[in-house]
């Protein structure tokens, strides 16, 4: 059974947008599979790596890019650039898996399992955009309050705050206004390109 996405127009399937946005042509991979050998989590994914390039490679077929938007996989990958490292043909995978989230994000396709992740990433980016660096109660609290995990690592909070690796109060950085029109910047050339 196909489904058309009516988002988009005709004829751009979703490799198109990705190659678009990240200048990584998914029909370059030969299945190889070195991106799934080397990857430190392709164990725990749905979908390796060399799999979800597979599945963008499948034009034809929009039910596969589906299958990669609401991948566990995409939300797992560290980006920490092995694969990229491995590839033979220079495909930078991490770049590729971004973009991917982002259209998951904007298509309202995440993946159930990837709500935990959502949740850390989000609260980091506020901690951020509110202190001008990270602030770790801030950001755990905000974590808590996101993933619903209140008694998750309780007993490690105290250690954390005796030890000084845990402050009450944010240290703030100077130019914070300026730190706010960038995330302000950022979110409108998002908007833009969704």
């Amino acid at each position: 059974m196909r489904s058309d996405n009516h988002a988009h127009p005709v004829g751009r399937t979703l490799a198109d947008r990705v190659q678009e946005k990240t200048g990584v042509d998914v029909a370059r991979c030969y299945q190889c599979g070195k991106c799934s050998a080397g990857c430190p989590l392709a164990a725990d994914m749905d979908f390796p790596p060399s799999q979800i390039m597979h599945l963008l490679q499948l034009r034809e077929f929009p039910e596969f890019a589906e299958l990669a938007l609401r991948s566990h996989t995409i939300w797992l990958c560290l980006t920490c650039e092995i694969c990229y490292c491995r590839c033979p043909m220079e495909l930078d995978i991490p770049k590729l898996m971004d973009a991917l989230r982002h259209e998951s994000l904007a298509q309202k396709k995440v993946n159930p399992k990837a709500k935990d992740i959502l949740a850390f990433h989000r609260a980091f980016l506020d901690s951020v955009r509110y202190t001008g660096r990270l602030f770790e109660m801030g950001q755990i609290v905000d974590y808590k309050l996101r993933s619903r995990h209140f008694l998750q690592d309780l007993l490690q909070a105290p250690w954390m705050f005796l030890v000084g690796k845990l402050h009450l109060m944010p240290e703030r950085v100077r130019g914070r206004r300026l730190l706010g029109r960038i995330f302000a910047k950022t979110l409108k050339g998002k908007e833009k390109r969704t």
